[in-house]
């Protein structure tokens, strides 16, 4: 695999004619989750700089057919896949339609994200004729539906002119079915969001707080932090245990929480953005216990903005985030016992917990959205330049 060059050769910005972009999300936007995150401060940051912006999108549930600058397409399910809940789009006329909303827009780009997801991004990829951006965000161990699709999907990954990944971690996923040269641009944060937050003050009692946010599934591994905590608690640890989210594993952790008889664990279930931030600002450890197949981690990049020191698991997608021993502390998987032996040492050791929260803060603005944005937009120029001169 070659690399693509560094960008330093883009067009200065005061040269740049205006696009106007598609940004396709088979994943039911605005629906929960990590791309679909990533797509609305894309799209918000997108808008801000002058671009015309749309997102192309499937339906799920009662959701509009469009809203906004929101066009939606086919209708979305879900279903168990890599650990987790995935998206399939399905529908009679969503073909047509693509092809519709393609010869209305005229886009000069297109951006899809995970852009073999079936069935709306391959199926708008193919009706394209303009120029085509993937970004790649899984990272998984071997994938049978990858390896089938490498077998018949080439024709679509010859459609793409530019390829992102978000990770090292990403690139080396992706590259193992479908070769080629990868931009890695990585996952944003909103740092002054999370700088300037408020913490609860009923949290700040003077015992330590210490967050966990995530969908209860396997590969988030909370039961491996309840796990850890228990025995935190066992070593006469005053600390609290903050669980946002919910998933399918919930009744499961609650239970064990509660044969236990383990105190002080809050299940805060789904909250706000504005409520997630002052979580954060209240939190005096953050800890991600995830078993793998994760290729960034957002939740450490808010940790960071908000000065939250962390414990997490040391796997591919966190170590290129987290650097050991800096803004955290990286344990081995699924093993509560060094889990509880992190944490520990945290809990014991106010200066270190501040001298990492500081060092997060530090890093926290090579990841500012205005700054992912703007490597993404320098890459848009840079991929239709080639594609002009080309005449591919």
């Amino acid at each position: 695999m070659t690399l693509a060059s560094p960008i330093d050769a883009a067009p200065a910005a005061a040269h740049r004619q205006p696009l106007k972009i598609g940004i396709v999300s088979p994943y039911g936007y605005p629906h929960p989750g990590g791309v679909n995150q990533h797509v609305g401060h894309l799209h918000e940051g997108l808008r801000e700089r002058g671009h015309d912006v749309w997102i192309i999108t499937s339906k799920y549930g009662k959701q509009r057919e469009s809203e906004g600058h929101i066009i939606r397409l086919g209708t979305g399910w879900a279903f168990p896949a890599n650990g987790s809940v995935g998206r399939v789009t399905l529908g009679l006329r969503f073909k047509r339609q693509a092809r519709e909303v393609l010869e209305a827009h005229r886009f000069d780009i297109l951006h899809f994200h995970e852009p073999f997801v079936p069935f709306l991004s391959p199926t708008v990829l193919d009706a394209s004729e303009t120029v085509n951006v993937a970004t790649f965000h899984a990272f998984g161990g071997f994938s049978p539906s990858y390896w089938i699709g490498s077998k018949f999907a080439g024709r679509l990954a010859g459609l793409l002119h530019g390829r992102i990944a978000v990770s090292g971690a990403a690139r080396h996923f992706i590259d193992r079915y479908f070769p080629g040269d990868y931009r890695i641009i990585p996952n944003g944060v909103e740092i002054e969001k999370f700088a300037e937050a408020q913490p609860y003050e009923e949290l700040r009692d003077g015992t330590l707080n210490i967050l966990f946010v995530g969908r209860f599934e396997e590969r988030k591994g909370l039961i491996h932090l309840l796990k850890a905590y228990h025995r935190l608690r066992k070593r006469k640890v005053d600390a609290r245990l903050l669980v946002i989210g919910d998933g399918p594993k919930r009744r499961e952790y609650k239970r064990y929480v509660g044969l236990r008889g383990i105190r002080d664990v809050e299940f805060l279930g789904r909250v706000s953005d504005e409520e997630k931030v002052r979580y954060f600002a209240s939190a005096d450890i953050y800890c991600a216990p995830n078993t793998g197949q994760e290729s960034f981690g957002i939740v450490l990049l808010e940790a960071m903005a908000a000065g939250v020191p962390i414990v997490a698991s040391d796997i591919h997608g966190f170590k290129r985030v987290v650097e050991r021993n800096v803004q955290g502390i990286l344990v081995e998987p699924r093993n509560p016992r060094a889990l509880a032996a992190a944490l520990y040492t945290l809990a014991r050791d106010p200066e270190l917990r501040h001298d990492m929260g500081e060092a997060g803060r530090e890093r926290a603005p090579e990841f500012s959205w205005d700054r992912v944005t703007e490597r993404i937009v320098d890459y848009y120029y840079e991929v239709r330049e080639r594609v002009l001169v080309s005449g591919r």
